[in-house]
């Protein structure tokens, strides 16, 4: 059974029923699951499952199943260490409650955006990103001087402009159609399943991207650059931090 993405619509629900699919050494499948896995360059979500006795479940990570007949919305909850005596009770067709770590999610949100609007404003191709809680690592394909306070700046604007963000949805012959789209050379747009997920941030942006972001530009709040560094003699590494 394919797990069904609830966060690929919503990206702000915390809480919702689900059906354990089954149990492996790496994780926990669920039949439905508002955590994100691991992937994109964004962190995977942490949280609880809590069983119907109440027993709590702690899920330290999430990440995508990678056994034999998983599909690609196929997410493995990985629990937490210590809790073996729980998990050995485990079954499929127990129900739970899975409840995200919210405050670590909405960091992610936050983040994943400000690197959307990051590439906005410094239009290169994008040679590797990282998105955790703390903050947002985004390697540009450039030899070119980068002014850090020009980019605080021009992010200041973009985050009080107060622009809609929002998702639509493409056909694979559509997406390669317009291969000026993809902005990033080392994660590529998920081809072969009928449709492709846009981003769009409302008059600033529009790329392929299947994480999770917020609603308006406005809940990102204030950034800074907290280090530019030269990667290599053709990169340069920005890493953006919430302030």
């Amino acid at each position: 059974m394919t797990t069904q993405a609830l966060f690929r619509e919503d990206a702000y629900l915390t809480r919702a029923e689900a059906t354990i699919s089954a149990t492996t050494p790496d994780g926990i499948l669920l039949d439905r699951t508002m955590f994100y896995p691991l992937g994109g360059g964004q962190a995977g979500d942490a949280g609880t499952l809590t069983l119907a006795d109440g027993t709590l479940i702690h899920i330290a990570d999430t990440r995508k199943a990678k056994f034999e007949g998983a599909s690609p919305d196929d997410a493995l909850h990985v629990p937490a260490p210590g809790q073996e005596e729980v998990l050995a009770r485990l079954q499929a067709g127990q129900k739970v409650v899975a409840e995200i770590d919210w405050d670590r999610r909405y960091r992610h949100m936050r983040l994943h955006t400000a690197s959307h609007l990051l590439c906005a404003v410094l239009p290169y191709a994008v040679d590797g990103c990282s998105i955790t809680a703390g903050y947002a690592r985004i390697d540009l394909v450039t030899s070119e001087p980068i002014e850090r306070e020009l980019v605080e700046a021009k992010l200041a604007d973009l985050v009080g402009g107060a622009h809609p963000v929002s998702t639509e949805w493409i056909t694979d012959d559509e997406m390669a159609a317009r291969p000026e789209l993809v902005r990033t050379m080392s994660v590529k747009p998920p081809m072969g399943f009928g449709r492709v997920r846009l981003l769009r941030i409302d008059q600033v942006d529009l790329q392929p991207c299947g994480g999770t972001h917020v609603g308006n530009t406005s809940e990102i709040g204030a950034l800074r650059v907290a280090k530019i560094e030269k990667k290599t003699a053709r990169t340069r590494r920005l890493v953006l931090e919430l302030s």
